[in-house]
């Protein structure tokens, strides 16, 4: 299936949507797009990643998610996740005591609670027959462990299963990776959409250092093509250089940097066959609830956009690569000596720096932001439930 957007004749790009494009004013807002507008704390019924299983231990641990404050406690292998507030005087659970096994007692009082139900078990201040015992509990999160990180559901109903919410190629190989997890300034909608972003890279990143030695184009053609649960952005057209009227010409190219990228990985001449079975139409993918794939011959790059709250957003980031033995360890070996670096460090932080700084809407979109308001037509399509802000009475009863 392939979505394309027609120009506006205006030197200015219109946005889209739904039903075709939107008028342009002096400003534009995001009423084109009422339920991405209103998913400022992200979406329901998804799981998402929180962190490295290992960094989890046995003493609670806070982290807020859409928006919902949670204490995380470790039970021998398992994880589990409550919500972080005592019902007696609203003191976190994060700050509380490990006094039996399988429940973790509020700091202030000792009220204690089960980890798995949320049920409160006992009130140590008030006697091992306290009447209160039973009559309440704190609510409780899906927790699942995959890829050796931590994942809650935050939703409604039956909860799927956590591999939904997997790329398949992840669940389905054997592979090797490095990662990184921080929580960032600007709100999610912000980071997958500059993650998706057609035009950035080529002038943002052209000062990175992971960039140093690679030529980025100057500026491209691009539709959008969806494939399964997946948008691609498709190069038609690459340039790499171009002659602008009363300036002369722009381009990356330098006589240290090699020349070119393929504009799909199935184009490299080196190409894993894990990588080349995908069959990946170009090199940027993204899908709901925000998770970003950028596919290269021989490795592939996850990225999470997991919302924290409405000015906090979590990245998640993964290298990959399908291999296994001397590969795998060497790759490791160079993950851990500079990529963690210069990739998941330098080279993402000057996306962080943008996301931060955003500040939209209002906004004028151009041709290349085809990949923007695409991404936000297909949730509209989706029907994905937005985030509300979480209510205390919710998640105590």
């Amino acid at each position: 299936m392939t979505i394309e957007r027609e120009a506006a004749k205006s030197p200015v790009w219109q946005n889209d949507t739904p039903e075709g494009p939107a008028p342009v004013g002096e400003g534009q807002d995001w009423s084109a797009w009422p339920l991405y507008d209103s998913s400022e704390l992200g979406l329901r019924n998804y799981w998402y990643p929180v962190g490295w299983a290992d960094r989890f231990g046995s003493k609670p641990q806070a982290i807020r998610l859409l928006g919902e404050d949670l204490a995380l406690v470790r039970e021998g292998e398992e994880i589990y996740a409550l919500h972080d507030r005592c019902p007696h005087r609203g003191v976190p659970l994060s700050l509380g005591r490990r006094e039996f096994p399988d429940t973790v007692s509020c700091a202030y009082h000792g009220w204690t609670f089960d980890l798995q139900s949320g049920e409160l078990r006992a009130a140590l201040t008030d006697g091992p027959e306290s009447p209160i015992c039973g009559k309440l509990k704190v609510r409780t999160y899906p927790v699942e462990q995959r890829l050796g990180l931590v994942w809650i559901y935050v939703g409604d109903g039956p909860v799927p299963p956590v591999e939904r919410d997997i790329p398949d190629e992840l669940l389905d190989n054997d592979f090797v990776m490095g990662g990184r997890s921080d929580v960032r300034e600007g709100n999610w909608r912000f980071a997958a959409e500059n993650g998706f972003d057609e035009g950035h890279a080529k002038y943002l990143h052209n000062t990175a250092l992971w960039r140093l030695f690679k030529v980025m184009p100057a500026w491209n053609k691009t539709r959008i093509q969806q494939v399964g649960t997946w948008l691609v952005r498709v190069q038609d057209e690459v340039h790499w250089e171009g002659n602008y009227p009363g300036l002369g010409v722009w381009t990356n190219k330098r006589w240290w940097k090699r020349m070119p990228l393929p504009d799909r990985p199935g184009r490299g001449k080196k190409i894993n066959p894990v990588i080349d079975s995908l069959e990946i139409p170009g090199f940027v993918s993204i899908r709901l609830p925000g998770l970003l794939r950028v596919a290269y011959p021989k490795f592939i790059h996850y990225e999470w956009y997991v919302p924290v709250d409405e000015d906090h957003v979590r990245y998640v980031q993964m290298m990959v690569r399908f291999e296994r033995g001397l590969p795998a360890t060497a790759f490791k070996a160079g993950y851990l000596g500079a990529i963690r670096w210069l990739f998941h460090g330098q080279f993402t932080k000057q996306d962080a720096w943008m996301v931060d700084v955003t500040d939209a809407p209002p906004e004028r979109l151009y041709r290349p932001d085809s990949s923007i308001t695409t991404w936000r037509r297909h949730l509209e399509k989706s029907k994905p439930t937005p985030q509300t802000r979480p209510l205390r009475k919710k998640a105590e009863r």
